[in-house]
């Protein structure tokens, strides 16, 4: 990964990231329905920045290469760390 451009880094995540632009739509839609739930002011900062992560990670699942294990294994991370204390 040295000595790579940032334009070298982007275009090799693309394959398994998707086009940051249309992932970010989605994630963008889903955190709208998400914030107008009766419970998303109940939830605590962790819980919150979780589903947002989550978000995140399933706009890379729904536009990059679904079949990318990290992606899956960070959802469940995420979920983990927005479990209630």
């Amino acid at each position: 990964m040295a000595n790579k451009t940032v334009t070298e880094i982007l275009e090799e995540r693309q394959s398994t990231h998707g086009t940051f632009s249309e992932a970010a739509t989605t994630v963008q839609r889903i955190k709208v329905i998400m914030r107008s739930t009766p419970n998303w002011d109940k939830l605590s900062n962790a819980q919150r920045e979780a589903l947002e992560m989550l978000q995140h990670k399933l706009g890379r699942i729904l536009h990059g290469d679904p079949n990318t294990l990290d992606h899956w294994v960070d959802c469940g991370g995420y979920l983990k760390l927005g479990e209630p204390k």
